[in-house]
């Protein structure tokens, strides 16, 4: 499917560096601090028990974070006027503004998140959540995308 040609995209770019990169950069840290002491260990020094132990938890937390906060997120979403593209990967599915009951807005996590909830579940499951645009310069200030697509949602559900 090909995105309408007004289409224009509301989610956030940094997407791509949150799901992809940061993670490895992530992971690779801490599996190199946890080579580093099991090298210094074999080479024969005396290893206090936390330079293995707290590379462990920071994987298992690490995550957990972004499982719950980063991984979930769509790549990408296109707003069409009556309805979202959204895309995960190389899946994309169409989600008109009738078929969302509600849209919520996360502001105080890092990424911010929209979650988007179905009338029926589609090929991303009954909710969708996606990382929107904002602006650098008024961090605390409620998204205005968010408020935008309640009022959409809203006045769809209405016609």
């Amino acid at each position: 499917m090909r995105p309408a040609p007004t289409a224009r995209r509301i989610s956030s770019r940094n997407t791509f560096f949150l799901k992809r990169v940061f993670p490895v950069l992530w992971f690779g840290i801490v599996v190199l601090s946890l080579a580093a002491g099991l090298a210094a260990a074999r080479a024969g020094k005396a290893v206090p028990p936390p330079v293995f132990i707290v590379p462990l938890l920071l994987f298992v937390i690490g995550y957990a974070v972004m499982r719950k906060l980063v991984l979930d997120l769509a790549d990408e979403v296109l707003d069409e006027g009556a309805a979202l593209r959204v895309r995960f990967g190389s899946e994309e599915e169409r989600i008109a503004l009738t078929d969302i009951i509600n849209v919520g807005y996360t502001q105080f996590v890092n990424p911010p998140r929209i979650t988007l909830t179905l009338r029926q579940p589609g090929r991303f499951g009954r909710e969708v959540s996606f990382s929107p645009r904002q602006s650098l310069f008024a961090p605390f200030v409620r998204n205005r995308l968010a408020s935008e697509l309640i009022e959409r949602v809203e006045a769809a559900r209405r016609r």
